[in-house]
């Protein structure tokens, strides 16, 4: 059995997908933990086949006159990525103006993976718990007992 997650008072919960994330905050104690909402950052990030102009494009392969496809970009994926750098960049301008001291995120694999990548060390020094779980569209009480297992 894993250890329960302790978080101190006034440290974070960040909860977040490739287009959501929740900023909450420990208003109790360690022991008995109460999480309360003090951010929501959204990101417009329609699936990527309604952000698609066109139909694959076509290349040239030479002189005899065959034509190969193009992979077409996946625009949701790289909104995804760029939605992590930015929670990244914004945790590390919040840990630098010592908004936190202890932080725990929780976020779907890849968004997770994404954001681990970017975190400076100054917010990975924080970090005491990771969950690779996508919670945003849950309550905060299935949060907090998700989180804390109480």
């Amino acid at each position: 059995m894993k250890d329960a997650i302790r978080l101190k008072h006034d440290g974070w919960v960040v909860v977040a997908d490739g287009t959501k994330a929740l900023f909450l905050t420990n208003a109790g104690t360690e022991h008995v933990p109460d999480l309360k909402v003090f951010r929501k950052e959204t990101q417009d990030n329609p699936p990527n086949r309604e952000q698609t102009a066109d139909r694959p494009g076509r290349l040239s392969d030479g002189p005899q006159g065959h034509r190969s496809a193009v992979q077409e970009a996946d625009w949701h994926a790289l909104a995804e990525d760029d939605f992590a750098a930015d929670l990244a960049q914004m945790l590390y301008k919040r840990a630098h103006k010592g908004k936190f001291d202890e932080i725990v995120l929780v976020a779907a694999p890849s968004v997770l993976g994404q954001v681990r990548k970017r975190l400076h060390k100054e917010v990975s020094d924080r970090v005491v718990a990771e969950i690779d779980k996508d919670l945003t569209n849950h309550p905060v009480d299935r949060i907090e007992k998700l989180v804390f297992g109480r």
